[in-house]
C-alpha cells in the first residue's frame, strides 16, 4: 500500500506542473472582444444557459437586453423574474407569438420574426449594453423567416467590439456557427417528455 504522505507528494507535484502549464496559457491571453455565442443542439438547457449569462452581467452591474423570437407568447419564470425585479439593468423584449405549429400563419410568424430582428438591431447597436440575447432566433432563421446573410452581415459590421450577442435554438445555420466565437451543443441523452411527462415550471419555462 502507498504510503498517505507519498500520495500527496505526487498529488502536489502533478497539480504544480498543471498550474505551470495552465499559467503560460493564460500568460498569452491578454485581450478582450464582444463574442458571438451560440447554444444549439437537440437537448434541453440553450436559453436555460443564454439566461444564466443574463443574470451574470445584471450581478456584474451590466446593463444586458433580452429578445425572445418564438416563446414570446409564454409566461415564463425567466421573463418574470428579469421584468419584476431587474428592469433597471435587462430590457426584455416578447416579440414571438409561440411555435409555428401553434400559430399556423406563416405570414405572421415572419412579421413578429422582422419585428424581432428589427429590436434586437437596436439593442445591438447601443454600446452601453454588454450583452444581447436573441432567444429561439435559430428556429426563426431555420424557418427562413430570416434571412442568414442579412443577420451575418449586420453581426460582422454593425456589432460594437465588445458587445456580446447570444443566439439560441436547434438547428443553428451553418454559416452562423462558422462565424461564431462560442459554439456549444447540447446533447439530448434522455428526456422526461418521451415518458409522458409534460414540460413543468420551473424546469422548462
Amino acid at each position: 500500500m502507498t504510503p498517505p504522505e507519498d500520495t500527496e507528494t505526487r498529488h502536489a507535484a502533478k497539480m504544480a506542473k498543471k498550474k505551470a502549464a495552465r499559467d503560460k496559457i493564460m500568460a498569452g491571453k491578454a485581450g478582450e472582444k464582444g463574442l458571438i455565442i451560440v447554444h444549439t443542439g437537440t437537448g434541453k438547457g440553450k436559453s436555460s444557459a443564454a439566461f444564466g449569462m443574463i443574470l451574470r452581467c445584471i450581478a456584474h452591474g451590466m446593463p444586458c437586453a433580452v429578445v425572445q423570437f418564438i416563446k414570446g407568447a409564454w409566461d415564463t419564470g425567466e421573463r418574470r423574474l428579469l421584468t419584476a425585479n431587474f428592469g433597471d439593468l435587462c430590457q426584455f423584449h416578447a416579440m414571438g407569438e409561440g411555435f409555428t405549429w401553434e400559430t399556423q400563419d406563416r405570414a405572421r410568424d415572419i412579421a413578429a420574426a422582422q419585428a424581432g430582428w428589427e429590436r434586437a438591431k437596436e439593442l445591438i447597436r447601443d454600446p452601453d449594453l454588454h450583452m444581447i440575447l436573441l432567444d429561439e432566433i435559430n428556429v426563426a432563421i431555420r424557418y427562413e423567416y430570416l434571412d442568414i446573410a442579412e443577420v451575418l452581415d449586420f453581426l460582422a459590421n454593425e456589432k460594437p467590439p465588445l458587445t456580446h450577442v447570444v443566439l439560441t435554438g436547434r438547428n443553428a445555420h451553418e454559416d452562423l456557427i462558422a462565424a461564431a466565437d462560442l459554439v456549444t451543443e447540447m446533447t439530448l441523452v434522455k428526456h422526461p417528455f418521451r415518458s409522458g411527462v409534460k414540460g413543468q415550471p420551473g424546469v422548462e419555462f
